[in-house]
């Protein structure tokens, strides 16, 4: 019989070697990557992925792409914030007259 602390001892163990299963999430909007795990497999990331996505789209996010992959994050949440830097480069008008 496997224990719960039997489980998540092998996942850390497959997280540690760069062997559990993640689910990346890029979004659109906002402009994102998320990672979501570790998963002991990738069947398990396929059956997990719904309830990500479920609540990304709860939070109006736009563009969703999913992958699910073997791989060891270093981040769970990247934010492309060049998009910021654009939007904050934008001269302003305002005390301009014409």
């Amino acid at each position: 019989m496997v224990t719960d602390n039997m489980k998540e001892t092998y996942i850390s163990l497959l997280e540690i070697l760069g062997m559990a299963s993640w689910v990346e999430i890029a979004t659109d909007f906002p402009r994102c990557t998320y990672f979501f795990g570790p998963f002991a497999n990738i069947s398990e990331a396929e059956e997990g992925k719904y309830g990500y996505i479920e609540d990304l789209e709860a939070e109006d996010a736009k563009g969703i792409s999913v992958t699910v992959k073997r791989c060891k994050p270093e981040e769970l949440t990247i934010y492309d914030q060049s998009i910021d830097v654009a939007i904050d480069r934008t001269p302003s008008l305002s005390g301009h007259s014409h």
